[in-house]
C-alpha cells in the first residue's frame, strides 16, 4: 500500500470540471491583476474569519512581511516569537532588518508559552520588542487570552501567524469563541497547496477587525500606492492573482467538511494507537487537542482543531521515518532545525536554551491526516509504526 503524506489528487477530482470553468472565465476576462475573483475572496474570507477587512497578497510570507510594515517595525526594533515553526515567521522580521527574540514552547501544544513569553517581556526594560508574533502551529490556537493581556499590558501589537490555521477557534475564560486571525491586530494566512485551503500555487491574505490597519495593507501590497502613481510609502508588489482567487473560493466552500473529516481521521489514529503498547511503553504521543473539552460543552460544532498537520512524538523518530518510507508511507519533519539555531542567524544573536523546542525539533513527526484518507490506509500505518518498534 502507497500512503503520501497529502493526497492533493483525491482533492482535485470531485472539483475538477468546476476549477477548469473557473479558470476559463478568468482567462476569457482578460482581467490578470486583481478583479472580482480577489474582491470575492476577499469578502468571503472576511466574512468566514469574523473579520472587517481581508486583504488577498502574494504569499503567506508576504502576508506577514506587510503586516510588519504597516506596523512600522524598522532596523533595530525585536519582534517576539516561537523558535518553533516555520522560518517565514522569523525570516520576515530579518528582511525588516529587525531582531527575532524567541520564548520557549508549552511541551503539549507546541505553540508558543505564555509563561516564557512573559519572562521574556518582563526583561524587557527598554522597551525594544515592538511586536508579537504567536504561531497558531499545526492548526490549533496559540494560547492568546493571556498573550493578548501582555500585549495590552506592554502595548505591543499582536500579529496572528495562522498560515496552518485558517477557521480554527479559540475558547476564551467566558466560554466564547474566536476565530484566528480575528483576535490580534492582523492574523495572516498562506495559501500554499498544502494547507487545509490551498492554491494551485502560492497565495495569502491578511484579515483584520481595524479598518485602518486594512487600508494600510491594501496600500503597501501595491507598493505604497493611492491614488494610481502617487506613493505616500514604500511597499512592494505583494497582490493575490485572480488564478489562485477563483480556485480558493471554489474550494473555500468545503473547507468545514475539510476540517471535520481531519478531525474525524485524527481521532481514529488517536483509538488505533490506544489499542497499541506503544503509548503505555512510552514509545508514541499523540497529538493533545487543548480545546477539545470547551468544543464539546458547545452548542455548535467548533473548530478546536484543524489537523493541517497529525503529529506524533516518537522515540528513535530519524529511524521511524526511514522504516516508514521504506514501507511508502509518507511522513514529514515539522521542524528538524528551531529557528534560532538556523545558520542565517549565527553572530545575530545569542543562542538561547530553548529545552521544549529543542526536544520537539528532536521527537517530532507529521503523518498523513488528510481528508480523503481511509481507515485501511490509517490502519496500515498504525500497524507498520507497531511493527517498527516490537520487530
Amino acid at each position: 500500500m502507497k500512503i503520501p503524506l497529502l493526497d492533493l489528487g483525491a482533492q482535485l477530482k470531485p472539483l475538477r470540471d468546476e476549477i477548469l470553468e473557473s479558470l476559463t472565465k478568468v482567462i476569457d476576462s482578460t482581467t490578470y491583476i486583481q478583479g472580482p475573483e480577489v474582491i470575492g475572496l476577499e469578502n468571503e474570507v472576511a466574512r468566514y474569519s469574523n473579520t472587517a477587512s481581508a486583504i488577498g497578497v502574494s504569499s503567506g510570507t508576504d502576508a506577514l512581511l506587510v503586516a510588519l510594515m504597516a506596523l512600522k517595525i524598522k532596523p533595530g526594533d525585536r519582534v517576539l516569537t516561537t523558535p518553533f515553526s516555520f522560518f517565514a515567521t522569523m525570516g520576515v522580521i530579518l528582511r525588516c532588518g529587525a531582531i527575532p527574540v524567541f520564548a520557549d514552547i508549552d511541551p503539549v501544544s507546541y505553540n508558543i508559552d505564555p509563561s516564557a513569553m512573559a519572562d521574556v517581556l518582563a526583561q524587557d526594560k527598554g522597551k525594544t520588542i515592538k511586536a508579537i508574533i504567536p504561531v497558531h502551529l499545526y492548526g490549533q490556537c496559540a494560547d492568546m487570552a493571556p498573550i493578548l493581556s501582555m500585549a495590552k499590558q506592554y502595548e505591543i501589537p499582536v500579529i496572528e501567524d495562522a498560515a496552518q490555521a485558517i477557521g480554527a477557534e479559540y475558547p476564551d475564560k467566558t466560554g466564547e469563541w474566536s476565530r484566528c486571525g480575528a483576535m490580534g491586530d492582523g492574523g495572516c494566512f498562506s495559501f500554499f497547496p498544502s494547507k487545509n485551503l490551498g492554491g494551485i500555487g502560492d497565495g495569502g491574505m491578511v484579515v483584520t477587525t481595524d479598518t485602518k490597519f486594512g487600508e494600510s495593507i491594501r496600500m503597501l501590497r501595491n507598493h505604497g500606492m493611492e491614488p494610481k502613481y502617487f506613493h505616500s510609502e514604500i511597499g512592494g508588489n505583494f497582490r493575490l492573482d485572480p488564478i489562485q482567487a477563483t480556485v480558493l473560493r471554489i474550494k473555500l466552500k468545503h473547507l468545514e467538511e475539510w476540517h471535520a473529516a481531519r478531525r474525524k481521521n485524527a481521532a481514529t489514529y488517536d483509538t488505533l494507537f490506544a489499542d497499541t503498547r506503544l503509548i503505555a511503553d512510552n514509545d508514541l504521543k499523540v497529538p493533545v487537542a487543548v480545546y477539545k473539552k470547551q468544543a464539546e460543552l458547545s452548542s455548535i460544532s467548533r473548530n478546536y482543531h484543524i489537523y493541517n498537520q497529525y503529529i506524533i512524538s516518537v522515540k528513535k523518530r530519524d529511524e521511524l521515518v526511514q522504516w516508514l518510507r521504506s514501507k511508502h508511507i509518507g511522513c514529514e519533519i515539522y521542524y528538524p532545525v528551531c529557528l534560532h539555531e538556523q545558520k542565517c542567524l549565527k553572530g545575530l544573536i545569542e543562542k538561547p536554551n530553548l529545552l521544549h523546542a529543542q526536544r520537539a525539533a528532536r521527537h517530532t513527526l507529521a503523518l498523513p491526516v488528510y481528508p480523503e484518507l481511509t481507515l485501511q490506509m490509517q490502519t496500515y500505518v498504525v500497524d507498520q509504526i507497531v511493527d517498527f518498534y516490537t520487530s
